[in-house]
């Protein structure tokens, strides 16, 4: 038997708006242990596109996905959270007293007061093209996502798709590759009107290529991409490549999260709004995973709730103590937790 890991609060997802909540959580002196399914924090923001650009995050005009997860880490460690990476949460059982017992796929067990749910849309995965012997060249060639933007330097560089991911991607890979070709199964694009204008200048000022098509077949030896075999209403034709991004979306799944016992509306968390609690006491839902009149899936919209969850969870770890509302600017005991000097 594992030993048993005592912590007031278990988030399950170290995305931005689960690490947001250790801040929240800190401030109420709170500890916490965070559980995610990749290897690393910051969710989506640090897996699918660390170096792309975020707009619409307060007080920043411009920060990556990696450049966010970086200032929250910064942010809590203070509070000196503990962040068990490569694992998925396989069993909760409530106690006689309401706690919980988290148990992961590695036989860790958790128990804890309060259970926050911060999964962005559960444990996903990119939607695989139906492409024969794709497998071979995942990882060495076929990329589901941009991690490092200088590995795609003076590449021949295939996207496939029309969504943000891939109008996006094809503007900021197009200055250092050696060529770009975005390839659409038609003339209608799901991504930004903007996005799509500057891809079409760039097509028009010869800096890219477009194609009608949709993909049937790659060539090349030993992992590493030379063509891709492509059709269309014309015939078949195809296109040096020596790296593919493939942008077909993602397949999101709840995981045993579905089996918990929670309301659950289309694979979403219905939660109220004062709280963003669950239909399970002691469990609460924050960020693209929860569900409620009114909901915008966006981080600042994720930080918002976790504010409001941290007060509540309180109320939970902590029943008969009084919580005075405090500033961090005007506090002294709130400047001393975040190490103010």
């Amino acid at each position: 038997m594992s030993e048993m890991i005592e912590t007031d609060v278990v988030i399950i997802g170290a995305g931005p708006v689960g690490l947001f909540a250790v801040f929240e959580l800190g401030l109420l002196d709170l500890k916490c242990h965070l559980i995610d399914i990749l290897d690393k924090p910051g969710g989506q923001c640090a897996e699918l596109y660390p170096e792309k650009p975020i707009y619409d995050i307060p007080a920043w005009p411009e920060i990556s996905g990696q450049g966010l997860t970086d200032r929250l880490l910064e942010q809590i460690a203070p509070f000196n959270p503990e962040f068990h990476y490569n694992r998925m949460v396989a069993g909760l059982e409530k106690q006689a007293d309401g706690s919980f017992i988290v148990t992961t796929d590695e036989d860790e067990k958790f128990h804890c007061k309060v259970v926050v749910i911060a999964a962005g849309g559960g444990s996903f995965q990119p939607k695989r093209p139906p492409v024969p012997t794709i497998e071979e060249y995942e990882g060495k060639s076929v990329f589901y996502s941009v991690r490092r933007m200088e590995e795609f330097r003076d590449q021949d560089i295939l996207i496939v798709g029309g969504g943000d991911s891939a109008l996006d991607w094809s503007l900021a890979l197009q200055p250092i590759a050696k060529s770009l070709t975005l390839v659409h199964r038609r003339d209608a694009f799901r991504g930004a009107p903007d996005s799509v204008k500057k891809m079409k200048a760039l097509v028009e000022e010869g800096k890219m290529n477009f194609s009608l098509g949709q993909m049937t077949g790659l060539e090349g030896e030993g992992g590493q991409l030379s063509k891709v075999n492509l059709k269309n209403a014309d015939g078949e034709f195809s296109v040096d490549a020596t790296r593919l991004l493939p942008f077909f979306g993602l397949t999101m799944k709840l995981g045993p999260i579905a089996d918990w016992g929670l309301n659950l509306e289309e694979n979403l968390i219905p939660v109220d709004t004062e709280k963003f609690a669950t239909s399970e006491p002691g469990i609460f839902a924050i960020g693209d995973i929860n569900t409620y009149p009114g909901k915008l899936k966006l981080i600042l919209s994720g930080f918002h709730e976790a504010a409001l969850m941290a007060h509540a969870a309180k109320a939970i770890v902590n029943p008969d103590e009084k919580v005075v509302f405090q500033y961090t600017t005007s506090s002294t005991n709130l400047q001393k937790k975040l190490n103010v000097k």
